[in-house]
């Protein structure tokens, strides 16, 4: 953002100033706002589910720390502030922190050609550099959803090695490099590999030795080996239909996108290094929280693995993880010298929203009022007839991106990607999500209807419906298709009268047609094919961070 600059000087001076005064002030939070964070977590707060730690950091000391629900199923273990998760992308504030230490040990710039160190990469042009990874302005596709297009799997044994290979085999980006802003884990995981490249130490032993051993993080580690044990972590769940919890855990070895384990606890130490650093000095801190820029000059609220932002009024500098059965959130409020560090063992909590609402507690009396939007279940519900929920479903097509959203009718409610759409006017529709609307514009003659999707009273994001195309000759579209970027093969039949794919051993998905030779699956892939003197030769996918993967019929 071009706030930048005047954040982090007035972030400075308020760290400056803090001292003495703020930290005479870090005492424990009164005991009615320990009972409204408590409620913030009420839906965690028992013996039979996984759950959250929570920690308030104030003037540089705890002011309230607990946990709620277990850190194991299996044994009964409850959650404590001493309990390790693992943070997910929270994680990259690290690995970017520690190619600013190299940086500054003059071994690398960040304008450096990413292919100076990791020379296996294909040449693109123009070329990435070590910003645009950091940034996530790279266009290189993500190495996640690569792998899980070609059927990996979360539980299978995958290194550094195996990724840095996955990545060097792709011929195409996303996007020109500095062009437009997509996350990547991929960048990340380069990152990692430059760091031991340049240092000669894998990221968990420069990590260990430069960050978490100076700042007395002794529970903090970059996870690279799956067979570690690792004293006090919380396993990961997720719900299983029918009810109940599964074990959702990763056996993946890579780093610099993730791996970190932490608890509430260490994570103060590195917090309290942004106002008194121990660990780099006041000018790369403020280089760790300076926003990149697109070739255009268009400013990005991304910095060096963190967001810088605002939240009602103040200025925040936060990262949020996702990861296995772990979900994790660190927010900084510098003005106002706190923090919240929240993180989860279950994979629906959202420790964001979370996080949020204890900041809503801590600070209330320095946060602006919130935006007077009802949440959906205080709205009032429409009577909406049956044929006009049918009028509006169907497939949608995104006007900017060209993805694709399909609405269906399911037990008389409109359903969107698996979440269910309560009327509130013949028009408007909301999902449990507080801050997002579905809006359906009254449509002209002979024009498509459109489908506005607002998210906390910005957008519109138009999508304009599309009509079926003709009936299909499936058969055109069956058998193998490989990508030589992903060494993988994709196997197209017809199944009880729809186009199915299927790779490895996961389960077909139905393919849906939604324009001539254009397919969409049931979790949003988006298969185009081509065609040479009328036959099909081969196929386009997008798949969210990943665009114009070619697999090739065989």
């Amino acid at each position: 953002m071009a706030r930048s600059v005047r954040f982090l000087l007035a972030a400075a001076a308020a760290a400056l100033s803090l001292s003495v005064a703020a930290r005479a002030a870090a005492q424990p939070l009164p005991a009615e706002q320990r009972q409204l964070v408590d409620r913030v977590f009420a839906a965690y707060d028992r013996a039979d589910t996984p759950g959250c730690a929570v920690a308030v950091y104030r003037g540089g000391e705890i002011a309230y720390a607990r946990g709620y629900g277990l850190a194991s199923l299996e044994h009964r273990v409850p959650i404590t502030p001493q309990t390790v998760f693992d943070i997910g992308s929270t994680s990259k504030q690290f690995t970017a922190f520690s190619i600013l230490l190299l940086e500054r040990d003059g071994k690398l710039s960040l304008d450096d050609d990413v292919r100076k160190f990791v020379p296996e990469l294909q040449p693109l042009d123009p070329v990435v550099t070590i910003r645009h990874l950091m940034l996530h302005t790279s266009g290189l596709r993500d190495y996640l959803t690569l792998w899980r297009l070609a059927g990996m799997k979360l539980e299978n044994w995958t290194t550094q090695e195996d990724a840095v290979r996955l990545v060097a085999r792709q011929r195409r980006g996303n996007f020109p490099a500095g062009a437009e802003w997509l996350y990547s884990n991929t960048g990340y995981l380069l990152l990692a590999e430059i760091v031991k490249r340049v240092s000669g130490q894998s990221l968990r032993e420069f990590a260990g030795a430069r960050i978490f051993a100076p700042l007395a993080m002794t529970r903090t580690f970059f996870l690279d080996d799956h067979t570690t044990v690792v004293p006090g972590r919380a396993t990961g769940y997720a719900p299983r239909d029918g009810g109940g919890f599964s074990v959702d855990m990763s056996n993946f070895e890579q780093t610099g996108d993730g791996a970190v384990q932490t608890t509430v606890e260490d994570l103060l130490r590195w917090d309290t290094n942004f106002y008194d650093p121990k660990v780099g000095d006041r000018a790369l801190l403020e280089r760790a929280q300076a926003v990149g820029s697109l070739a255009s000059g268009r400013k990005l609220d991304y910095a060096a693995g963190l967001m810088i932002a605002t939240y009602r009024g103040l200025p925040t500098v936060r990262h949020g993880g996702s990861w296995a059965g772990y979900r994790a959130e660190l927010l900084r409020f510098p003005t106002a010298h706190t923090s919240v560090a929240c993180l989860c063992n279950l994979g629906t909590a959202n420790p964001s929203a979370l996080a949020d609402g204890v900041a809503d507690v801590v600070l209330a009396a320095r946060l602006q009022p919130k935006p007077r939007l009802a949440p959906p279940e205080a709205r009032p519900a429409a009577v909406v007839s049956a044929e006009r929920l049918e009028s509006l479903a169907g497939f949608y097509e995104n006007a900017a991106a060209g993805g694709f959203r399909r609405l269906v009718v399911r037990d008389g409610v409109l359903v969107a990607m698996g979440q269910r759409l309560k009327p509130v006017a013949q028009d408007r529709f909301v999902p449990s999500a507080p801050g997002v609307e579905f809006f359906f514009p009254p449509a002209a003659q002979g024009v498509p209807q459109e489908m506005h999707i607002v998210r906390d009273g910005r957008g519109p994001e138009i999508h304009r419906r599309v009509a079926a195309p003709p009936v299909a000759n499936l058969a055109e579209f069956t058998g193998a298709f490989y990508s030589d970027e992903l060494e993988a093969t994709w196997t197209l039949v017809v199944r009880e009268g729809h186009l199915t794919a299927s790779v490895l051993n996961d389960p077909p998905s139905v393919l849906t047609a939604v324009k001539p030779d254009v397919f969409v699956s049931d979790d949003g892939l988006v298969l185009r094919f081509e065609r040479n003197a009328g036959v099909v030769v081969r196929a386009s996918v997008q798949a969210g961070r990943v665009t114009n993967l070619v697999f090739a019929r065989r």
